[in-house]
């Protein structure tokens, strides 16, 4: 039986993948860190309520789990807040992931780590795992530095690359691009949204199960890991509105000029999938597709 570590337990990703270890019959036992009580429906596993930015208690309680695997999911993601309060993400997004390169030689166990296309400035699109980023926020800096970290470290590990990443989990803290689509069309509102700003979206389901492919091959270094289809996110508010025979009308399309974030966001990211496919034999969809899997999963 493998034992395996998921920080961030609580959230999407994390227990996403809870699910999805638990499920293969008993070849994980598996241990959930993360902040406040256990939000998921499940008691099958160890829950630890921990605050994972003390470094030294978290040191002692992964290290006497003796893990073969840790997978780090939790972070800083809401890019604008990133940018007002910087400390916190660097501790978070930083800080923490040195601490967790740390435990992972001292344990012998193989680190897998979420990354993100915010690394890159959006100029090109289809980015490759070897392209040279550029972020334009300090989110984006703030992962590309935790990707450096690990590098330099000594530590086994993989970082797989992500993008707006959506699904649904129990007692979810945050929102994401589908569900929001979802809940504002079906209660009537009009909706207005960026039409020059490209991505590939990445179905939670995906994202989890290109981590337990990592672990279990031990994949070395960086993969990309989304749909395979780049869509403006206009484009991408009007599939969710067919998908779920929602009203189209009610969508806006607006540029990114005339929003004002308060962070700069890459115009047109994407990925190179080549990579993925052939080391890790893991082919994903289109995001039409993904969004069926999704929509028939509610059911």
């Amino acid at each position: 039986m493998k034992k395996v570590v998921v920080t961030g337990a609580n959230g999407l990703l994390g227990q996403t993948l809870i699910n999805l270890l638990l499920k293969d019959n008993g070849a994980y036992e598996v241990f959930g860190v993360s902040r406040g009580a256990n939000r998921t429906d499940r008691t099958d596993f160890t829950y630890i309520d921990i605050d994972i930015t003390k470094h030294d208690q978290l040191q002692n309680i992964v290290i006497k789990f003796a893990p073969d695997f840790i997978v780090n999911t939790a972070a800083m993601t809401n890019v604008d807040a990133c940018e007002g309060q910087k400390e916190a993400c660097t501790i978070l997004n930083v800080d923490v992931v040195k601490n967790l390169a740390e435990i992972s030689v001292k344990s012998n166990a193989h680190l897998i780590h979420i990354s993100t296309d915010f690394i890159f400035d959006g100029e090109k699109g289809y980015y490759k795992e070897t392209d040279t980023p550029n972020p334009l926020s300090y989110y984006g800096w703030s992962k590309l530095k935790s990707e450096q970290v690990l590098a330099k470290s000594n530590a086994s590990y993989s970082v797989l690359r992500t993008i707006l990443v959506y699904g649904l989990v129990n007692n979810m803290s945050r929102n994401n691009i589908v569900l929001w689509v979802k809940d504002t069309l079906e209660s009537g509102k009009e909706i207005t949204i960026v039409d020059d700003q490209y991505r590939m979206p990445t179905y939670v389901e995906d994202l989890a199960m290109a981590c337990k492919i990592a672990m279990d091959k031990k994949a070395q270094g960086v993969y990309n890991i989304s749909s395979n289809t780049l869509l403006s996110i206009y484009e991408m508010v009007l599939q969710i509105a067919e998908a779920f025979h929602l009203n189209k009308d009610l969508v806006k399309p607006i540029s990114t000029a005339t929003l004002n974030q308060v962070a700069k966001r890459p115009p047109k990211t994407g990925f190179d999938l080549s990579k993925t496919n052939r080391e890790l034999g893991f082919y994903p969809k289109s995001f039409q597709e993904d969004l069926q899997r999704f929509k028939d999963s509610l059911i």
